[in-house]
């Protein structure tokens, strides 16, 4: 598998990846209209122009094909990120590519104090992916999606002060 960072050639793959593994994820917990809604804003060229200039985005590839990716931003000076998504198609789920995404994410992007990412409460598949992986749940909220509320749940994972030979566990 090859790690990378996302291009602006890369586009129409990575629009294709989000409404596929959002409609696969959320089929009978956000409705279909409301989840084409946000594919269609959040992943639109110009949208993801400005992330792929203005974020970490790195993508996934295995036999040539981009099967996954994963959005890091700076929260504050601080150095702390937020983990804005890791999408991967639904046949390459459950094989570690998230976990490597994660994981290079958090390696590339060291050192950082706290890596925070938002999760709908009934997307179990993705909490239990941030609970295996050190996350702890910090809070829940309420927060609107194009007039459909979602239950989010927000969680941490504490990297501070992790040194280079504390990132040892990356390198798996």
């Amino acid at each position: 598998m090859e790690i990378r960072l996302a291009e602006e050639k890369d586009i129409k793959e990575l629009q294709k990846i989000a409404e596929r593994s959002w409609h696969d994820t959320y089929s009978g917990i956000i409705p279909e209209k409301i989840q084409d809604e946000f594919i269609k804003r959040a992943y639109s060229d110009s949208f993801l122009l400005k992330r792929l200039k203005h974020s970490f985005f790195i993508v996934a590839i295995l036999e040539g094909k981009i099967v996954g990716f994963a959005n890091f931003s700076f929260k504050n000076l601080h150095k702390d990120v937020e983990l804005s998504a890791i999408y991967l198609l639904p046949e390459f789920q459950r094989k570690k590519i998230g976990t490597t995404l994660l994981r290079e994410g958090i390696k590339q992007l060291s050192p950082i104090f706290h890596l925070y990412v938002d999760v709908e409460k009934e997307n179990k598949k993705a909490l239990s992916f941030y609970q295996s992986q050190g996350f702890r749940k910090i809070k829940e909220f309420d927060a609107m999606c194009f007039g459909h509320r979602l239950q989010t749940v927000k969680m941490v994972l504490d990297l501070e002060p992790l040194e280079q030979e504390d990132l040892q566990f990356l390198k798996k």
